[in-house]
């Protein structure tokens, strides 16, 4: 993987400016994650969940990917369009839910269970996806697991809260790999009752990474974007919002007339509940990264043709649902 070859940014740069012009000169397109900056947000080409940035990846005819999130969402974009340059601002962008699916150890479980069809969430490595029939993402998760037979066995990995909640609600038995978010176990539900009796009349949205002590309290549950859409769309002024705060900037930008709480974290504020892996990527590192055109995301080609399968259905379960068509096959 090449590494940016200066760290130093000189102060009175423009940055906005040279991040565009740089886009341009090298037709770079910029996908940035709800959870990332405000300002990362606005400079980007494409802002959106895992599943709209997948889609972009897959479509783009940039030459060059810029992925500002995490470096799972980046190895995707290489496996969708590997003829592409993708690169990341910052490679120690990792993710805790994919810290907890080792591929070594994630291969012994699935070997263990041979009747079982393997059901991965996106947030984990190329090496895991590689291991797995379906990827899902927490937009099309429940549309998938819908889809397949009733008697087929499945593991789901690596989030244990969004399996579970699958679980629960599709009442749906599936074997679950034990990994969380870091991010959505440090929401606080006792702080939150707190928080609603001060705000009775404010519907608490919240993402499914969530455990199900939070998840009970909540009026909604959905993906980054269809949490997104229920901001826009409820009737009341003010909503509480138990995911990663930076996806409140844009329900400010499409609801300025509303007021919007992040779910708070043990400590009764939210600060402790953005991510840190996110937070690695700036408006400093992203100059450098098309500056420099790295650091660059590499994968053997061997995990990265495995990877892609599952990942190629994903994205043909997730159209033929958008149009209504039967997926049962596709899903077998």
């Amino acid at each position: 993987m090449n590494l940016q070859t200066s760290t130093a940014v000189d102060p009175t740069l423009d940055l906005v400016a040279e991040i565009q012009r740089l886009r341009k000169e090298k037709n770079a397109v910029i996908l940035a994650h709800y959870y990332q900056a405000p300002e990362i947000q606005d400079i980007a080409d494409f802002v959106g969940d895992s599943l709209d940035l997948s889609r972009k990846a897959a479509e783009t005819d940039a030459d060059m990917i810029v992925f500002c999130g995490v470096r799972f969402m980046a190895e995707v974009a290489k496996i969708l369009s590997p003829q592409k340059k993708v690169v990341l601002p910052d490679l120690a962008a990792g993710c805790s839910l994919e810290d907890s699916c080792p591929p070594d150890e994630f291969e012994k479980f699935v070997k263990a269970h041979p009747d079982h069809m393997v059901l991965s969430y996106i947030n984990c490595s190329a090496a895991v996806k590689a291991l797995t029939d379906i990827i899902v993402t927490s937009s099309n998760a429940e549309h998938i697991v819908s889809s397949l037979p009733a008697d087929q066995k499945v593991i789901f990995a690596p989030d244990r809260h969004l399996g579970g909640y699958l679980s629960r609600k599709l009442g749906r038995d599936m074997l679950l790999w034990q990994g969380t978010c870091i991010v959505h176990e440090l929401f606080s539900e006792k702080e939150l009752i707190k928080l609603k009796a001060k705000h009775p009349n404010a519907p608490v949205a919240a993402h499914p990474e969530c455990p199900d002590n939070i998840v009970q309290h909540a009026d909604h549950v959905g993906s980054t974007s269809s949490i997104l859409k229920f901001a826009s769309e409820t009737e009341s002024d003010t909503v509480i919002v138990a995911t990663e705060p930076h996806i409140i900037h844009q329900m400010e930008k499409a609801s300025p007339e509303k007021t919007f709480i992040g779910a708070p974290g043990a400590d009764g504020n939210c600060s402790c509940n953005t991510c840190p892996f996110m937070a690695l990527n700036t408006m400093e590192k992203l100059y450098l990264c098309l500056r420099d055109e790295g650091p660059e995301i590499e994968l053997d080609e061997e995990t990265r043709e495995a990877a892609e399968k599952p990942l190629r259905k994903m994205l043909e379960l997730s159209a033929a649902i958008n149009t209504g068509k039967d997926v049962s096959a596709i899903g077998a």
